[in-house]
């Protein structure tokens, strides 16, 4: 559970940005562990500095409990931007701008992010179950890797689009599960593409729970949308 009162920002401790991948949150994590743990390190140890780490790393490193607090990020950014506005008198919203903003979102971000989600999580099964006749050929691995490289194209236009207007306050929660979705997204991709190097099948085994996690994230949109 995120901690209300808690008022210093995990992903500045962790020296990450809001956008980072759960991987590169682990790598940072477990950087800066070393860099102040007084086992590796006398000159730069610093206790205090590990307590707040492993906080930090506690509520980003797992996704449902980074989720919780990204929604209170964005709350509170919500309250300071609340009272900007108040304190300069700037013309209030109506509802009628409200719906505008709220459909354009829907269909200049929702939609095409949504759609392009769906190709890459919908499509993951069939790759593995034709990748599983031959987990060995060359010819199988090349159109795995291939389809692998088509997963992140599809990815980086999700994200460029999703990052191309900001989100209404009304689709809070919407816009907080499709960012999760991508990172879990982002994160299989990357441990599925380690199987073609080492043939362990534990990366395809991890892909697959985390386009798992992303399609449950995407279907919570479809919930709160």
């Amino acid at each position: 559970m995120v901690d209300s009162k808690h008022v210093s920002n995990h992903y500045e401790t962790l020296k990450v940005n809001a956008n980072a991948t759960q991987a590169e949150i682990k790598q940072s994590y477990r950087r800066l562990v070393k860099l102040f743990h007084p086992d590796s390190n006398e000159e730069t140890a610093d206790k205090e500095e590990i307590i707040r780490i492993n906080a930090a790393y506690e509520v980003l490193g797992d996704y449902e409990n980074r989720l919780q607090y990204d929604q209170h990020l964005q709350q509170q950014s919500q309250k300071l931007n609340s009272g900007y506005q108040k304190r300069y008198q700037t013309p209030r919203q109506t509802g009628r701008d409200a719906d505008e903003q709220v459909e354009e979102w829907l269909r200049l971000v929702y939609q095409p992010v949504s759609k392009l989600l769906d190709n890459i999580l919908n499509s993951l099964a069939g790759q593995i179950e034709q990748l599983a006749a031959d987990p060995f050929d060359d010819e199988l691995l090349e159109e795995f890797a291939e389809y692998l490289n088509s997963c992140r194209e599809d990815l980086k236009q999700a994200q460029f689009t999703f990052r191309s207007l900001p989100n209404p306050p009304s689709l809070a929660q919407v816009a907080a599960y499709i960012y999760h979705s991508l990172s879990q997204v982002a994160d299989g991709v990357e441990e599925l593409a380690y199987f073609p190097l080492s043939y362990d099948e534990h990366y395809l085994h991890t892909g697959q729970e985390l386009f798992r996690i992303a399609a449950r994230l995407h279907q919570e949109v479809n919930h709160h949308g």
